[in-house]
């Protein structure tokens, strides 16, 4: 994968001595990467090559509208959360280690918007930096076009793990990929000795998470119930169960998130369902749902009640992904076989 870093004098630089590859192996049993040294101060105008976009930080951004929760998190985690001026399209209630820095941050107490602002309201907040958790949320059909906002004196920068282009989207997405994402980050918000601690803090709980050895399969739903969306194989998903030793149903669908048929699925009847919980889309009506469904309420894990719950703001690539490795591998714990 082209890792799209900051190509000024002050780059940062990613010295890994672990080759993270989605196996559930490598990412939690072997050691964590040797040194994560991205403690450089920001070298201002930094150019990044981000998902095929080319754009130039002149400065330390002061004021930042974030899009999605994991941009928002990612900078509470690192320590810069005060510069958020407005906060759109969270996907729910932030961790709980992260609760206190977000009630003080009135961006994220009263959102900017529930879903992707528009490019009016956006600017009304007079940003010098727009952070995007996915592509299409500077577009046209979202805060608008990158290119416009740059000639505004807008910068936009797309959180690197979702970029959807050959060559920039992870294929699959791995740890390493997240390290250099929150360095990149601590790069960009000249916080470069957080982006450093909270890498090594994360390796660490990493590396502490026993995966399951019992070879289970499992299911990770999404959304839809005509359409299940679940996870497939190249994404945030495909990592998280990997890691916790689980054996994705989709794992051969090269995507990130994908449509399945329930006939599909009952074929492969899942030892596990992972439930994605959200206030829209709760893990209570899931299994509502597979209970009362003539082809869902025949698979042997509805039949037995054997899910796992995570919740959808953690299931983007992000300062949660390792949480989330966590929250499951410890689910998993008090799952009986069937």
């Amino acid at each position: 994968m082209k890792s799209p870093l900051p190509t000024s004098a002050g780059a940062l630089v990613l010295i890994s001595a672990l080759a993270v590859t989605g196996c559930a192996t490598d990412t939690t049993t072997a050691e964590p990467a040797a040194s994560a040294a991205f403690t450089a101060a920001a070298d201002y105008p930094l150019t990044i090559d981000n998902c095929g976009f080319e754009l130039t930080i002149d400065a330390t951004p002061r004021r930042v509208v974030t899009i999605k929760s994991s941009t928002a998190e990612m900078m509470l985690a690192l320590g810069v959360g005060d510069r958020i001026v407005g906060a759109a399209y969270l996907d729910g209630p932030v961790p709980d280690a992260l609760a206190e820095a977000a009630a003080a941050v009135p961006a994220l107490t009263n959102p900017l918007s529930d879903k992707v602002p528009g490019s009016e309201a956006t600017l009304e907040l007079e940003p010098d930096l727009i952070f995007a958790g996915w592509e299409s949320n500077v577009s046209a059909d979202g805060v608008g076009e990158r290119s416009q906002l740059a000639g505004l004196g807008v910068s936009t920068y797309v959180a690197p793990s979702a970029c959807k282009e050959p060559g920039y989207q992870p294929d699959p997405l791995t740890f390493d990929d997240i390290w250099t994402e929150i360095a990149q980050a601590g790069q960009i918000f000249d916080a470069a000795e957080s982006a450093t601690a909270l890498v090594a803090e994360e390796q660490a709980e990493l590396a502490a998470v026993v995966p399951d050895e019992r070879g289970l399969t499992a299911l990770w739903w999404s959304s839809g119930t005509d359409t299940p969306y679940v996870g497939a194989g190249i994404g945030a998903p495909q990592l998280i169960m990997d890691s916790a030793g689980l054996t994705n149903i989709a794992a051969d669908t090269h995507d990130t998130w994908a449509p399945m048929s329930w006939e599909a699925i009952a074929a492969a009847d899942p030892d596990l369902i992972v439930l994605v919980d959200s206030e829209w889309n709760s893990a209570q009506k899931k299994t509502d749902f597979l209970a009362s469904n003539p082809v869902t309420r025949e698979l042997s894990a509805v039949k037995d009640g054997r899910y796992a719950v995570i919740p959808f703001a953690a299931t983007e690539a992000g300062v949660r992904t390792v949480d989330a490795v966590a929250d499951l591998a410890a689910q998993l714990s008090g799952i009986q076989e069937r």
